[in-house]
């Protein structure tokens, strides 16, 4: 198949819909699918991969809605209606507003605030808030369990907490935002921004300060992946904030989501005394072992936060040793596998060249990934309806009584 990007031939396009060119051409005059002139002489047109693609699982649902239902839980067609991200194959927007451009020039009180309540201010108070004395946990456990306890805690001390409304929600997400902080920092003080406080803890200089912004503010949210439909199913219950973002950690350590930034920080650890990292690579496959952080299935081109990431640490670590390895080893892996890194790798990265603590990168992927999981409650609270899908029998038929 033959394609330019995001853009398909027409033949192309008529095959994967299945139908004639006039009906494909029918489909663009209609607004259904988009389409633009080849450059040069040409006067063929392509047509968008990613209208067709659409078109062709509304198809598919129609003659098959129990496969489409299945389908819909795997990376398909949309199961509920949100106002938060958008992506379109090659860049995410919050609220209309390109990710890339926020984590650069915005704070992360100015984002959250954009995902709470669409605008850049105003959603809540952004001085730091006074936290009441919360349980302590094991500091031996890693930031998830941690936090969960405290989270726990904190959820029945915080009376506000069961105020479900919009503004009184997105109070409770500040400050449960600040508490998260705190458990990772392991300290009781508090500093003037979630990112400054973060990285004064960690040894990071005012340069990789910025770094932790941007990586905050690229994990915020990501549509309905499994974290966020964890959470927005949660606030569907009517559970508060501390217990919606409690159940989202829960989700987020998984090995196939967050947890994915521990395999990578462990095969990078393997693979630095590696001269050659495309040989190092190599061998891991011949192994059997995974390459992890690499490749997105809604980017074709490269996860976009994982591009923007490892621009920055170019322009903020230029001449860092760790950084010339993880640049080699993406050199390595994209040649092997044809695959770009993602945002796994990306944090992973981030935490080797900013000389950050082990499981650090999940610790950053958390605190961010909570603004989202706030914004995708506010959402649901709003709505007022349950989220209970219904589930297709499969099993033993049932065998009447008496027979």
């Amino acid at each position: 198949m033959n394609a330019n990007h995001g853009w398909l031939k027409a033949e192309d396009a008529s095959r994967l819909l299945q139908v004639t060119r006039p009906t494909l051409y029918a489909y663009v005059s209609r607004g259904y699918v988009r389409s633009q002139a080849t450059p040069g002489p040409s006067r063929e047109r392509l047509y968008s991969r990613d209208d067709v693609e659409r078109l062709r699982r509304q198809t598919e649902a129609r003659r098959d809605p129990d496969k489409a239902a299945a389908r819909s839980l795997q990376w398909g067609l949309p199961v509920l209606e949100s106002s938060i991200t958008f992506i379109d194959g090659k860049r995410l927007y919050y609220r209309g507003h390109d990710v890339v451009h926020l984590s650069r020039s915005r704070s992360v009180a100015e984002v959250a605030s954009l995902i709470w309540s669409g605008r850049f201010e105003g959603a809540f108070s952004p001085t730091p808030p006074r936290l009441a004395t919360t349980h302590r946990p094991d500091r031996a456990l890693p930031f998830v369990p941690r936090a969960q306890a405290v989270l726990a805690a904190a959820s029945v001390r915080d009376h506000a907490a069961f105020d479900l409304r919009d503004a009184s929600v997105a109070h409770a997400g500040w400050r449960i935002l600040h508490l998260l902080t705190r458990v990772a920092r392991l300290s009781r003080s508090s500093g003037p921004t979630i990112d400054q406080a973060l990285s004064h803890n960690w040894g990071v200089t005012a340069r990789g300060a910025d770094v932790v912004r941007a990586a905050l503010i690229l994990c915020a949210d990501h549509e309905l992946n499994v974290s966020s439909f964890t959470a927005r199913c949660v606030a569907s219950a009517g559970s508060n904030p501390y217990t919606v973002v409690l159940a989202g950690l829960a989700a987020l350590e998984g090995t196939r989501h967050g947890g994915t930034t521990a395999r990578v920080e462990s095969m990078l650890e393997s693979l630095q005394h590696s001269r050659h990292p495309g040989t190092a690579v190599a061998a891991r496959l011949r192994r059997g072992e995974s390459i992890d952080g690499f490749g997105h299935p809604l980017y074709r081109d490269g996860d976009p936060r994982a591009i923007a990431l490892l621009d920055l640490l170019r322009e903020r670590y230029p001449k860092s040793r760790e950084l010339g390895f993880v640049l080699d080893v993406t050199d390595a892996a994209t040649t092997i596998t044809r695959e770009r890194p993602n945002l796994d790798f990306a944090l992973a990265s981030v935490a080797r060249v900013l000389k950050l603590p082990a499981g650090s990168p999940l610790t950053l992927f958390a605190i961010g990934r909570t603004i989202g999981w706030i914004g995708q409650a506010i959402e649901q609270y709003a709505t007022g309806q349950l989220i209970r899908p219904r589930a297709k029998y499969v099993g033993v038929v049932p065998v009447e009584a008496g027979l």
